[in-house]
């Protein structure tokens, strides 16, 4: 893709659970506009990274820069006004049963201070209607489908109008035909916001549908940067075993 504004910047990134380094000095960027999707296999740090990329987590060593600024640096009140600007979209979906759709997307919009309840309330029907759940601020999570409490989370994730998203695994759970909708939920969003999007996912369909270009992690570095059907050539025996969704014993007998 063509290359824009330099939006995040991660340099030299080291995290680690005790003794067991998860990722081990990895480097990349992320440009305005573009979706970036993070993959790999099961425990190669894909939410690792996220969660060090939204500040949840602290690094051992390295740089998360958004437009220049190193938040790994960050107090928690300049990390707070920082996030104003990112959405986040967690796997689960992440929303308080106790509260009703309208109120969980509300929620964000809120935490921006004194505004007009009146007001707050045609933002939320503006969020639930591009989700296309424009009728369904009355009900509680618990009425919902997995599917639909996904697009809750789209909701809540761009209540403010973010200028960055990021997607913990969207269509995790759901079967061929809903986890379609998502994708092109991801896309419309990045078309009607022109935002920046990060996702993380393994599901090769989702891949190859919203990625302009993927992340591959494997044993805590990175093996692919670049376009889907660039790596769908890649002579790395790991991107292949990926791409072609051979097991373990195949790439083991070509090492």
């Amino acid at each position: 893709m063509k290359k824009s504004e330099l939006i995040i910047e991660v340099r030299d990134l080291v995290a680690a659970y005790g003794d067991r380094v998860v990722l081990d000095g990895i480097s990349f960027d992320v440009y305005h506009g573009e979706i970036l999707v993070v993959l790999g296999g099961s425990g190669c740090g894909k939410t690792t990274l996220l969660h060090h990329m939204i500040g949840l987590l602290r690094p051992e060593a390295g740089e998360v820069r958004y437009w220049g600024r190193d938040i790994t640096k960050m107090d928690e009140d300049q990390l707070a006004e920082l996030l104003h600007k990112v959405g986040i979209s967690f796997q689960s979906g992440a929303l308080f049963n106790s509260m009703t759709v309208g109120e969980n997307v509300a929620l964000p919009i809120q935490e921006y201070g004194d505004m007009d309840e009146e007001l707050v309330d045609i933002l939320v029907g503006m969020k639930l209607s591009l989700v296309g759940l424009a009728n369904f601020g009355y009900l509680m999570p618990s009425e919902l489908s997995g599917g639909m409490n996904k697009r809750v989370g789209f909701a809540r994730a761009i209540a403010v109008d973010p200028e960055i998203v990021f997607f913990d695994e969207p269509s995790a759970g759901l079967d061929p035909i809903l986890a379609a909708g998502i994708d092109k939920l991801i896309l419309d969003i990045r078309r009607f916001l022109d935002v920046t999007m990060v996702v993380v996912t393994h599901e090769l369909e989702s891949i190859r549908t919203v990625a302009d270009r993927v992340l591959m992690l494997d044993a805590g570095k990175i093996i692919f940067m670049g376009t889907v059907d660039e790596a769908e050539r890649s002579s790395n025996p790991r991107v292949r075993q990926f791409f072609d969704r051979r097991p373990d014993e195949t790439i083991e007998a070509q090492v």
